[in-house]
C-alpha cells in the first residue's frame, strides 16, 4: 500500500491524509457503534496522532464510556459524515472511523479484532482467526 492515503467524508469538506498503517484495526459491536453506523458494527482503526491531517470544518461531541473515558467524537459540519474519536487524556490516539468503500486495497483496514462482541447481533457470525473481546480490548 502507498502512502499517504486520502480520504473524505461523504461531502468532501473534510479530507484526511493518513501517512502510515494503522496500529491496529477493530469491529466494534456495542450499541453506540451500531447506532453511530447505521451497520450491525463500525470499524475502528487506530493511529498515532503524528500520522494523520485533517483538513476541513468539523463539529465536536463528547460522552463518558462505561470505562469512564471520556470520548470525543469529530464530524463534518456540513454531512455530519463522524470522522475520528480521541480520548482527551491520550491525544496522540485517533480512532479513526473508516468507511473504506474509495480504497483500491482494502485489506490494510481489515479487523484483526472483535469488540464488544457482547453487543452484537445474533445473527451475524464472525470471522475465523481474529481475536474476540466480549468488551473492549
Amino acid at each position: 500500500m502507498q502512502f499517504p492515503i486520502h480520504a473524505s467524508c461523504q461531502c468532501g469538506q473534510v479530507t484526511y491524509q493518513l501517512h502510515a498503517a494503522p496500529m491496529k484495526v477493530m469491529a466494534c459491536h456495542c450499541k453506540e457503534c451500531q447506532k453511530l453506523s447505521t451497520a450491525p458494527y463500525s470499524i475502528t482503526a487506530i493511529v498515532a496522532a503524528k500520522d494523520i491531517e485533517f483538513n476541513g470544518e468539523m463539529t465536536k461531541w463528547g460522552r463518558v464510556a462505561e470505562s469512564g473515558n471520556h470520548n470525543l467524537g469529530f464530524s463534518c459540519v456540513r454531512c455530519s459524515n463522524r470522522i475520528y474519536h480521541l480520548n482527551p487524556a491520550q491525544p496522540e490516539v485517533i480512532k479513526l472511523k473508516l468507511r473504506p468503500v474509495d480504497l483500491d486495497d482494502d485489506r490494510l483496514f481489515e479487523p484483526t479484532a472483535h469488540v464488544w462482541v457482547s453487543e452484537k447481533m445474533s445473527w451475524l457470525t464472525l470471522p475465523p482467526g481474529v481475536a474476540v473481546f466480549d468488551k473492549q480490548s
